[in-house]
Formats: structure tokens, C-alpha cells, sequence
């Protein structure tokens, strides 16, 4: 059982920068590939970013290419999102999720979530 913790959303201007964050406990997290996705009101819940186990690999959806960076610390079980000049269609539910079977390539699909955490930006 893998157990996330996510956090760090919050309300702020277009323009401006957030730093979402994830924590993992249970099963070595350094076995598990981290992702991030988002779900705005009325829509489906939709891939962001995701990183190999090793932090070697990396793959973004096209709309936070350039603007989103995901990182991750397998000393400190956290997996990161940084988020820079938001924009207002970036409102959403961040959740983090893992998988032990996502290796850089096709799609990243977790097996266990986060409860999410609430990112707002105002134009």
C-alpha cells in the first residue's frame, strides 16, 4: 500500500507560481514512478506530468510544457510540481499519483492517489 499526501495549492494571480508537493509513505518510493494530474469543474481528470522511479525520465502534457517542472527527492519521499506563469484554465484539483509500471514511455496510468489539492487562479 502506497499512502500520498498532497499539498500546496492555494489562490493566486495569473502570472504567478506555485509549488505543489507530494508525500509518500508505505512501499519504498523509490520504486514508484510520480505523476501528477488535474480535474476542473465539469471536465475529465487529465494528465500533467510524470517522472520515472530513477528521475531520469520525464513527460509532459503539451499545455504546461515550457511552464510546469516536476522533480522528485526519493531521500524525502516528496514528489514535486512547480508551476510557473499560471493562467486562469490552469483552476483545478492537482492530484499526485504512483505506479510501479511506468518506465518513460506511453501512458502513465497511477495506481494509487492523493486527495488532491485545490489550485485557483484568478486573471
Amino acid at each position: 500500500q502506497v499512502l500520498l499526501d498532497d499539498s500546496g495549492g492555494g489562490l493566486v494571480q495569473a502570472g504567478d507560481s506555485l509549488r505543489l508537493s507530494c508525500v509518500s509513505t508505505g512501499r519504498p518510493f523509490s520504486r514508484y514512478a510520480m505523476g501528477w494530474f488535474r480535474q476542473a469543474p465539469g471536465k475529465e481528470r487529465e494528465f500533467v506530468a510524470a517522472m520515472t522511479s530513477s528521475g531520469g525520465s520525464t513527460s509532459y502534457s503539451e499545455f504546461v510544457k515550457g511552464r510546469f517542472t516536476i522533480s522528485r527527492n526519493n531521500a524525502e519521499n516528496t514528489v514535486y510540481l512547480q508551476m510557473n506563469n499560471l493562467k486562469p484554465e490552469d483552476t483545478a484539483v492537482y492530484y499526485c499519483g504512483a505506479t510501479s509500471e511506468w518506465y518513460g514511455l506511453g501512458e502513465f496510468r497511477p495506481r494509487y492517489w492523493g486527495q488532491g489539492t485545490q489550485v485557483r487562479v484568478s486573471s
